[in-house]
């Protein structure tokens, strides 16, 4: 090592790195002028070259000059150019695809929507766009599309998916007779299937169509692809044809690519946007762990084809597959652009890029498309293109889009070229501001829960129950509310035994005191109480109390019912009941294939738990209602999906009417149910006559022509969107034809009473009306249960007169609420029966002592989440 000079006063040291020393130049004036500055650059260069030994050679500086590539360790190197870019865009379309077709002439509205036409009609728009090179046709861009040649799956290649059976099936049909073929077509069997001779060619060229297009873009022919092919596939099954499909094209092809290039297409996406869920594509690679199958679709609880229950969210996969399923099903028709690009970002592209695919396949149905009558959707072509730019993100970009549905020739049309284009690079048209339903958002939640078990990109993550040793929320909420209901109105349990409903309804049903010796009784089944939640990471299922509101929609008529004197049964039907796994039987598996055999109990899969429910119904009936005399009537009120038990225990408790004065409801947007029995004709027009039924106006009801069945009722409009936000809206209301209708039943009741006493008497008429007159003055002193604000009441009104569609006069109106209010006011939880003496700790005559829950209606499910949320302070 070189030894460093020493300067004045520096003793001289040794470094690792030498550091040069300058040498101070001659002292000069403070006044000199710069141009006398003195020279000293070649001193200071002198003293710049830096002298080092052999041992310093593999010395490497910290700090790296611009041109250095230290910077690149660890990252691959950067392309040259743009590969994938000059890459042109595939097309595979072949006009003999048309050639299967139907035998009978058909025309106008009788033919069959699987047109022939509708690839010609894709081909056309293509053509016409001038994306398309072909002879006599001079394209409009400088890259057009480059044609993938089809040709007629082998039946190696079939049997990747389908059975021998179902392929010599196909077959068969070549050598079938017109009659044979028609017949065949007509069979209900074949589930929307037609035949000709050229059936089986056209769908093996079909299937073929697809196989080349994929092996094209996984083997980078082209940088993606577009196969216009027919028949379609995505529901034809691995042992038969449906639904318009003979082969399964996407699968087949999805099989050969990962038999031809391995590990190089392992890994494949499958996005099924077809309005109809592809129940073919789902069974063909349930247990498949390497084929991710993600399906938006219009399921509505299974009604929607092809039916059943497989379309639902709870579909996830099975063995090494679990997980590996995604369905999005839609509550209903009528889905738009917003649904689908919420469910693209919420739910598609999370799961998809967690997955990292090594190819997608498009199974582009274009039947979700606006202007499409079978799907009844509202989907725009932009959208198509929007859905189709995100997964272009994925795989490298290595993405073929594979005709299915879609049945309107223009619409289908229109988006096939927006798809193309967005394939060939042009970025995709603007998107008018919109935003998801309400339903949609619902349904986008409870996927993302079923499936945050499954990928660690989705959230929230729902804690595995009974990991923290905590309990269900809606029990300590019930808990509370029977502490509370007993301090304000003494209401305690009847008990319900579990060996005869399900011990779900333990401690949901609570009764005022000494119910059974009133004149009236009030009895309320209802929904579990909504939650209203702040805000929320959305992360985990956490949520912080002070954040969450407990909204009641029901307290306040359990609090007229017992400052009027009523007797009052309350019945809380939880969301979720425990069902015996053996009282039915489901495709779910042994248990039914719910966890911890819980079903919902507003399920349209199921109606396991509303079996229960009209268990629980009629066990209140014939055990705690039954066996006592109400002279004055008894009122039945059903709010939200608890109406059902209502309208089951009317309908077949022939016994329950004749002693009924009338029946309320409140119905959101869930079915209404409608009252009837085969041996009582007369009972539809009972109900009309002695009901009113709250509808919200979001329900489906209003926007349908007709008029509706007296089976639904007397039905009323809502303005609430929400049940407790009707329910609060309307009580007022239903006070009072409560009112009415008892003070109507005890005039008629008291008519009876007073003309069995004057026959037994002997009273003319004369002398029956001297009294009257004489008493008069005194009946406003009894000591009745009638509401103050039925008083009105004419004394000409008969059994089975309903005043409900009446329009009171508002000025009558504020004048009843104010007395209403008033009396709240100075409710107390002591509870004055008839004769004047108090009912304070009385115990119920259902053999209720300290009871453990309470009573909530609200409707806790369903695509409500506008209008204004009433809440009760008790």
């Amino acid at each position: 090592m070189a030894q460093t000079p020493a300067g004045p006063g520096v003793d001289a040291f040794r470094l690792p790195r030498p550091v040069p020393q300058v040498r101070e130049p001659r002292s000069t004036s403070n006044d000199t002028p710069m141009r006398e500055t003195p020279d000293i650059s070649t001193e200071v260069g002198i003293h710049l070259k830096l002298e080092t030994s052999d041992e310093d050679d593999d010395y490497e500086d910290s700090l790296l000059s611009d041109s250095s590539s230290g910077l690149e360790d660890g990252f691959p190197p950067s392309k040259k150019g743009l590969p994938i870019s000059q890459l042109r865009t595939g097309l595979c379309y072949d006009e003999r695809m048309r050639y299967h077709s139907e035998i009978a002439a058909t025309s106008g509205e009788n033919v069959h929507p699987e047109d022939p036409r509708r690839i010609y009609y894709i081909y056309k728009e293509l053509r016409e766009a001038g994306l398309v090179e072909e002879p006599g046709v001079v394209p409009f861009v400088e890259h057009p599309l480059l044609r993938i040649e089809a040709r007629e799956a082998t039946k190696k290649e079939c049997l990747l998916i389908h059975t021998d059976e179902h392929y010599e099936f196909v077959k068969s049909t070549a050598e079938m007779s017109d009659e044979s073929l028609i017949d065949l077509s007509e069979d209900v069997t074949m589930d929307s299937i037609y035949f000709n001779n050229l059936s089986y060619f056209s769908s093996k060229l079909s299937a073929g169509a697809a196989i080349e297009t994929c092996r094209a873009v996984v083997s980078r022919k082209v940088k993606n692809a577009i196969a216009v092919i027919r028949p379609p596939g995505h529901h034809a099954e691995v042992t038969r044809t449906m639904g318009f499909c003979l082969f399964n094209n996407v699968c087949i092809a999805s099989k050969v690519c990962q038999e031809d290039f391995g590990n190089e297409c392992r890994k494949i996406l499958i996005v099924d946007w077809d309005v109809h869920h592809g129940n073919g594509c789902q069974g063909a690679f349930y247990n498949d762990p390497n084929i991710l199958y993600i399906s938006l679709h219009v399921h509505m609880d299974g009604k929607f084809y092809p039916s059943g229950p497989e379309g639902d969210m709870y579909h996830c996969g099975a063995g090494a597959g679990l997980g590996k399923n995604v369905n999005i099903p839609w509550p209903s028709k009528g889905m738009g652009d917003g649904d689908y690009m919420y469910a693209f970002q919420m739910v598609v592209m999370p799961i998809a890029t967690e997955f990292d695919p090594d190819f997608v396949i498009v199974a582009s149905g274009f039947d979700a498309a606006a202007g499409d009558e079978l799907g009844g959707c509202f989907v725009s072509p932009a959208c198509y293109a929007h859905m189709t730019h995100m997964l272009m993100s994925l795989a490298g970009g290595k993405i073929a889009v594979c005709l299915e549905g879609g049945y309107n020739f223009q619409a289908i049309s229109k988006s096939a070229v927006a798809v193309t284009r967005t394939l060939m690079g042009e970025p995709p048209d603007r998107l008018p501001a919109t935003g998801a339903t309400a339903s949609a958002i619902d349904t986008i939640a409870k996927v993302r829960n079923v499936q945050s078990k499954y990928w660690r990109s989705v959230y929230p993550k729902e804690p595995v129950s009974g990991s923290f040793e905590g309990e269900r929320l809606h029990d300590i909420i019930r808990q509370w509310q029977a502490m509370h209901l007993y301090d304000k109105f003494k209401l305690t349990q009847l008990h319900v035994f579990r060996d005869t409903v399900s011990k779900s309804f333990d401690q949901q049903v609570l009764a005022s005191p000494n119910y059974e010796a009133r004149k009236y009784l009030l009895m309320i089944f209802h929904d579990s109480p909504d939650l209203l939640f702040g805000s929320n990471s959305g992360v985990t299922t956490q949520q912080k109390p002070q954040d969450t509101w407990l909204v009641d929609g029901v307290q306040s008529y359990i609090r007229w019912g017992v400052s009027h004197n009523y007797g009052v049964i309350d019945i809380n039907i939880p969301e979720f009941i425990t069902v015996d796994p053996n009282t039915g039987s489901s495709s779910y598996g042994e248990s039914g294939g719910y966890e911890n055999n819980n079903v919902e109990y507003s399920s349209n899969q199921t109606d396991l738990a509303r079996r229960e429910g009209e268990k629980l119904a009629s066990y209140l009936w014939e055990n705690y209602v039954e066996p006592y005399d109400f002279p004055g009537g008894i009122f039945l009120i059903g709010a939200g999906h608890a109406f059902h038990a209502v309208a089951k225990l009317v309908s077949e408790n022939e016994n329950v009417y004749p002693n009924l004065t009338g029946i309320i409801g409140f119905i959101s947007t869930n079915p209404i149910r409608p009252i009837y029995n085969h041996n009582h004709p007369w009972l539809p027009q009972w109900y009309k006559d002695n009901s009113q039924i709250f509808v919200s106006r979001a329900h489906s009801l209003w926007k349908k022509d007709g008029k509706a069945s007296k089976r639904y009722g007397t039905l009323v409009r809502s303005e609430g969107l929400l049940l407790n936000e009707m329910m609060k809206l309307h009580e007022k209301e239903v006070f009072e034809w409560i009112a009415e209708k008892a003070d109507v039943e005890g005039d008629e009741d008291e008519e009876d009473e007073d003309e069995d006493d004057d026959e037994a008497e002997g009273k003319t008429e004369d002398e029956e009306d001297a009294v009257a007159v004489k008493t008069s003055g005194d009946t406003e002193s009894d000591n009745d249960t009638r509401n103050v604000l039925g008083e009105t009441a004419t004394a000409n009104n008969t059994r089975g007169e309903s005043d409900g569609d009446t329009i009171d006069d508002p000025a009558e109106t504020e004048t009843a609420r104010a007395l209403d209010s008033t009396s709240h006011q100075f409710l107390v939880p002591v509870v004055q029966s008839t004769d004047g003496t108090s009912d304070e700790g009385a115990t119920s005559g259902g053999g209720g002592g300290g009871g453990t829950s309470a009573g909530v209606a609200t409707n806790t499910s369903g695509p409500n989440n506008g209008g204004d949320v009433y809440m009760t302070t008790e």
